[in-house]
């Protein structure tokens, strides 16, 4: 809060030398006076967007998890395609990431390319949650498949799922989620890279399964057993929460009588290489033909956009 409104009284001091200093210049053309008002504005608007993150976990962190549909290779390629991209935008947006856990594709591809059939990362930063959350969906990409030998047109999907990274062990923590250690079946194993090869001798990545719902995670990326295991439960509250949440939302959804649609049927997003160049929001109807930019990380517009959505 102190943080908050210090900025707030910075934009103001801010706002009241620009009134002297078009004081100074009234009447006259000012380069440096046009130049402060476009930056303050700049600022504000920044400032007023954060209105829109105002959930219950928007400040918080992310766990940001891709699966590949089906389609084989194409899909496994287009995954990465998407992981690739989400850790660009996490660079431009200043915030830290590290993959926990990993699941490789088929070998055999073109330049030797080597697919995701499932990534889960975790996303570090203020409001990360807040400006992931309305990833969650289905991605379609429509391309020529670099696979084909006919070199004939492919589509594929992937699932994006975002969650919030819960607090579990903090006094007066924020979840309401109460785990039984009897409901937990914990394995071990070894943590494996690319084509499936062991890159760790002991047993130190974890796959937890909640017996109850029959929700899994895994981490392997922590050489300790233990902090794999932390992750791994971040990821299994986090799930759990959401799980929660969907339960509330389904007995809202049919006390009015609505329909639930399938989740992986919830396509959000079209990225078209061929035979045109295109990305379009199904939501928000924002598109742009620069699609480069946007597998290369320049996210912003769409998230916006999205965020600015009322649920």
């Amino acid at each position: 809060m102190k943080e908050e409104t210090e900025k707030i009284a910075f934009l103001k001091k801010e706002l009241d030398d620009l009134k002297e200093l078009y004081q100074l210049h009234k009447g006259d053309e000012s380069k440096e006076l046009e130049d402060k008002y476009h930056q303050l504005k700049e600022k504000i608007g920044k400032e007023e967007f954060r209105v829109f993150l105002s959930g219950k976990y928007d400040k918080n962190n992310a766990i940001l998890e891709i699966f590949s549909g089906a389609g084989g290779q194409d899909s496994q390629d287009w995954a990465t395609m998407l992981l690739r991209m989400y850790e660009k935008y996490f660079v431009k947006k200043g915030f830290k990431t590290q993959i926990l856990h990993q699941s490789f594709g088929d070998a055999g591809g073109p330049d030797g390319r080597i697919g995701t059939k499932s990534v889960t990362l975790e996303v570090k930063g203020k409001y990360a949650y807040g400006f992931l959350k309305k990833e969650t969906g289905v991605h379609r990409l429509v391309r020529i498949s670099p696979f084909s030998s006919q070199k004939l047109r492919h589509t594929s999907f992937a699932l994006v799922d975002v969650l919030p990274e819960i607090e579990i062990n903090s006094q007066g923590g924020e979840s309401e989620i109460e785990i039984k250690p009897d409901d937990l079946k914990i394995n071990t194993f070894k943590s494996s890279g690319p084509g499936g090869q062991y890159v760790n001798k002991t047993e130190s990545a974890i796959r937890i399964t909640h017996i109850p719902t029959g929700i899994v995670v895994s981490c392997q990326t922590e050489r300790m057993q233990g902090k794999n295991k932390e992750h791994a439960m971040k990821i299994l509250y986090a799930k759990l929460q959401k799980l929660k949440e969907q339960e509330r939302q389904k007995e809202l959804k049919e006390i009015k009588g609505d329909q639930i649609s399938a989740s992986w049927g919830n396509q959000i997003r079209s990225y078209v290489l061929h035979p045109y160049k295109l990305v379009k929001d199904l939501r928000t109807q924002y598109e742009t033909s620069d699609t480069e930019g946007i597998l290369d990380g320049d996210l912003e517009e769409f998230i916006k956009a999205e965020i600015k959505i009322h649920d």
